[in-house]
């Protein structure tokens, strides 16, 4: 399945691009968003693409090819001052971050994001740095699982699951995506094994769903990141210069609300979103990615 972005119509509308603006995408990935930027700030823009993840960059590059006006660089957007000031940049138009993760690293069983393509349980966005997923799967104690699946996942089942995963990994250590996943059904009480429930098909969640989520932020850091990046990017916005953040968790979500209220509040801001867009139901049905996906922006 080809990477679809998120919220596309709507950023591009609310971000207001205008030819030869600068832009910041700080969580570049598969190029979706970049693409359609390009197009709005015409030949003379200039786009400045971030992204954890060797293998977003390197698609990135194969998209872009030789285009002068982007230049690509392997890094967390939590850094976007230090690469502006290599770049002697000192404002920029715009930065969009999309902080949650591409279907092309879904589709990549070997990245081991995905709990329905048995693939080594890694996560991690850059596999040369920090703990995978087993690391932590294996190595934490049971308290720590918990904590994790309900900080991160909003899972309600966090304590039965940890409990799950520490009696299995007592007879040998859970490496796999597709291990995990079956540890975590096979402790669903047996009615919800079999998913009942009338919610559409873009609403039904594998029962996996929270728990690999709340995996991948503790691996990548990603609501420290979001928080580190925030008043970083803000200081290099010129006056009028527009911020878009695509959240897909209520935590990164609140991160982002509390911030935004906060340059309100001490009128360095304004709202253009006073609450968060949401993908159609036409666009869920499309890519399920957008079902969670919410959007604010602010001036």
């Amino acid at each position: 399945m080809p990477h679809k972005p998120v919220l596309l119509e709507e950023v591009l509308r609310l971000l207001e691009l205008r030819p030869g603006a600068v832009v910041v995408d700080g969580t570049i990935g598969s190029g979706g968003h970049a693409r359609e930027i390009l197009k709005a700030v015409g030949p003379e823009g200039r786009l400045i693409g971030i992204d954890r993840d060797p293998a977003s960059l390197e698609r990135c590059k194969r998209m872009f090819g030789e285009d002068p006006r982007v230049i690509l660089n392997l890094d967390n957007f939590n850094r976007t001052e230090k690469i502006l000031d290599r770049l002697n940049v000192p404002f920029v138009d715009a930065v969009i971050l999309d902080v949650g993760f591409s279907s092309d690293q879904i589709e990549d069983a070997q990245r081991g994001f995905s709990f329905d393509r048995p693939g080594p349980l890694d996560m991690r966005m850059d596999s040369r740095e920090g703990e995978s997923a087993a690391d932590l799967i294996n190595g934490l104690s049971q308290e720590g699982l918990e904590k994790i699946f309900r900080e991160y996942g909003n899972e309600r089942r966090a304590r039965r699951y940890a409990g799950a995963i520490v009696e299995r990994r007592s007879k040998g250590r859970i490496e796999t995506t597709d291990e995990l996943a079956r540890v975590i059904t096979a402790a669903l009480p047996g009615a919800d094994k079999h998913g009942r429930g009338e919610r559409p098909g873009w609403a039904r969640r594998h029962p996996a769903t929270r728990v690999f989520q709340a995996l991948r932020i503790a691996v990548n850091r990603e609501l420290e990141s979001l928080e580190e990046a925030l008043p970083a990017i803000w200081a290099r916005l010129r006056t009028g210069g527009r911020l878009a953040v695509i959240s897909f968790h209520s935590l990164e979500d609140r991160i982002v609300k509390v911030r935004f209220k906060q340059w309100k509040e001490s009128a360095e801001a304004r709202w253009l979103t006073k609450k968060p867009l949401e993908a159609s139901r036409d666009e869920k049905l499309d890519n399920p990615r957008a079902r969670s996906a919410k959007l604010r922006v602010v001036e």
